[in-house]
């Protein structure tokens, strides 16, 4: 048998699936200066190999029920996730009241946020405790359950009674992959029923998530974009995606277009 050796295009292609998880077709056509069909070429190939897996409008990683690890999170895209960041703590008025959920992007929010006063936050994020604690005026209160020792979030059934009992000015939530058809997606089963609390129980829902997440895959359904106010994202969506966002009413910010 012939062993198969990616061609340069290709073995960076895999490298962007590594570290985004989903790559859009147009992101890749974009980065490397050729048409569609050989991306589509490319892809095809590399699918047929096992080396990612291939899907309507991109590329992404084998797995679909598995987060990449924190540590990996945490050091991707952090330029990206700063200015969506940025973005967001510019919506958010001193006093208010939020709910802030897990996710790295999540964490830079909570930097981001460190220079508003009087802000009264639940959270199911050790880490976005964590950071917030420095800013003395901030109420912060932090929901019980099972600690996930990977990523310091907090789930389970308890957490989600416990955010249950809130009602908030604003909820700020991060997602693993948005599908196709506009549903909101999350790789751990025990996080979802505290995303969809949030969604609930908060007046305005901000989603955060980089534009790799558009068209990623993972296993459970939290919502759909309908269920949003706002999304905030680093760099422009493709036409499906906007359309989506323009039918159901949801504000799109592009943090890249800000000046």
């Amino acid at each position: 048998m012939v062993k198969f050796d990616p061609s340069k295009r290709q073995s960076a292609i895999l490298r962007m699936v590594e570290e985004f998880g989903f790559v859009a077709t147009e992101a890749m056509v974009t980065e490397f200066e050729v048409t569609p069909q050989t991306i589509r070429r490319d892809l095809n190939e590399l699918h047929e190999h096992g080396l990612l897996t291939r899907f309507h409008g991109g590329a992404g990683q084998i797995k679909s029920a598995e987060n990449p690890p924190y540590k990996d999170r945490v050091q991707a895209g952090v330029e990206a996730k700063r200015k969506i960041a940025e973005a967001t703590a510019a919506l958010i008025p001193n006093g208010a009241s939020i709910f802030l959920s897990t996710g790295t992007t999540i964490e830079a929010v909570a930097e981001a946020l460190m220079e508003h006063e009087n802000l009264h936050i639940v959270t199911n994020n050790l880490h976005v405790a964590t950071i917030l604690m420095r800013n003395e005026s901030f109420q912060i209160i932090v929901s019980c359950g099972q600690v996930r020792h990977s990523d310091g979030g907090i789930v389970g059934s308890s957490s989600e009674d416990f955010t249950r009992d809130f009602r908030m000015d604003i909820g700020i939530i991060g997602i693993s992959g948005v599908d196709q058809d506009g549903s909101l997606l999350e790789y751990d089963p025990q996080e979802v029923k505290t995303a969809q609390t949030i969604l609930q129980n908060s007046q305005k829902v901000i989603m955060v998530a980089d534009s790799h997440k558009f068209g990623r895959r993972a296993m459970k359904r939290v919502g759909h974009i309908e269920d949003l106010d706002v999304i905030i994202t680093d760099s422009a969506l493709d036409a499906h995606f906007m359309g989506i966002c323009k039918a159901d009413n949801v504000d799109l910010i592009v943090a890249d277009a800000l000046g």
